[in-house]
């Protein structure tokens, strides 16, 4: 019984030292270790159509691995009015960068950072037409086509 205590004590000191900050997500659990170029980021997101800034968009970092795959953690910035946001310290690597906003297609694409000052700019595009192959599709009305809330009601007969 007293062995039970010991090991669920320990159990409790090794989860609270792990929720006070002895274990961190994605890139910054290597943070203090990582002692090599850094890079400082800069985001534009623009309309494609028109070239105008998108204020509050979401732009989201996450680190890849050397196989390519999308490391944990990650990292959300936000956009300011002229469609601007950044970010210092990104280590050299390989960034998956994500930008949403509402009213636009996503955006995602992968980039190798290798210098002091990264900058890039991203144009977002409307939603395209989505189409489904599930339920049934509309067929299309001719000129003479009427609905039946347009026909005239029926004219009903005394019985």
């Amino acid at each position: 019984m007293e062995i039970m205590k010991r090991v669920a004590i320990a159990a409790g000191v090794i989860l609270l030292l792990m929720v006070a900050g002895g274990v961190r997500p994605g890139w910054a659990q290597e943070e203090d270790e990582y002692e090599g170029p850094m890079s400082n980021m800069h985001f534009v997101v623009l309309r494609d159509s028109n070239g105008k800034p998108i204020k509050n968009a979401a732009v989201v970092l996450h680190p890849v691995n050397h196989k390519g795959k999308q490391a944990l953690g990650g990292l959300e910035l936000k956009t300011d009015d002229e469609g601007r946001t950044g970010i210092e310290g990104i280590p050299y690597g390989l960034l998956r960068v994500q930008v949403l906003a509402p009213g636009f297609q996503t955006f995602g694409e992968d980039y190798e950072i290798k210098q002091p000052e990264t900058q890039v700019t991203v144009r977002l595009k409307p939603p395209t037409k989505q189409y489904s192959t599930y339920g049934v599709q509309e067929k299309e009305k001719k000129p003479d086509d009427k609905s039946p809330a347009d026909k005239a009601p029926a004219e009903q007969k005394p019985q």
